[in-house]
């Protein structure tokens, strides 16, 4: 029982006395790691214009897959999971035409509001005067003081509403309106 006893007791100093050893070594690797791996990045680290120019070349390459060949070059990813949204039926076009003729294609989720709509109408002409240049600045305030939007004649005042309510689907027409002054 004594030889037991000592042998238990030296296995169980055995045992403590591994298991400080690897927590040493642990500590020690750790010590080490952060110098090894910043030695490497700095190695493999690319310039900031060819990791610009492989992301661009991907993202042209992604652009050209059929589902997302109606993005523009210089897209962004709030576009591309619109677009992805619209395939798997989450999402809805609505066709705002404006006073001059244009059709701007707004990209809605399916139970989205009036106040989503203009603010999807807004990040739409914001996104194209950053590609087209033209005017630096448009107060939507003023937009929506002055304009109505308009569905089969009624007017969608109520911000807080759904699009469904109002009877609007996918690919549907809205169109501005002006606002007649109240006397």
């Amino acid at each position: 029982m004594e030889v037991e006893q000592s042998l238990s007791s030296g296995g169980e100093r055995g045992i403590v006395l591994q298991d400080e050893e690897v927590e040493e070594e642990v500590k020690k690797e750790e010590d080490e790691e952060p110098t090894a791996d910043t030695e490497e990045e700095d190695e493999d680290a690319l310039p900031h214009s060819e990791i610009l120019d492989i992301f661009e070349e991907g993202l042209a390459r992604l652009v050209q897959d059929p589902l997302l060949c109606d993005l523009p070059i210089q897209v962004t990813l709030e576009e591309v999971n619109s677009q992805i949204a619209l395939e798997y039926g989450q999402a809805m076009t609505v066709k705002v035409l404006k006073a001059d003729g244009e059709i701007m294609p707004i990209v809605v989720v399916q139970n989205a509001t009036v106040l989503d709509l203009k603010k999807a109408i807004c990040r739409f002409m914001e996104l194209k005067q950053q590609r087209e240049g033209g005017v630096k600045h448009i107060s939507w305030r003023y937009v929506w003081r002055t304009y109505h939007l308009v569905f089969q004649g009624e007017k969608l005042e109520d911000d807080t509403m759904r699009l469904k309510d109002y009877g609007i689907r996918n690919r549907d027409e809205v169109t501005f309106m002006k606002r007649l002054r109240k006397k």
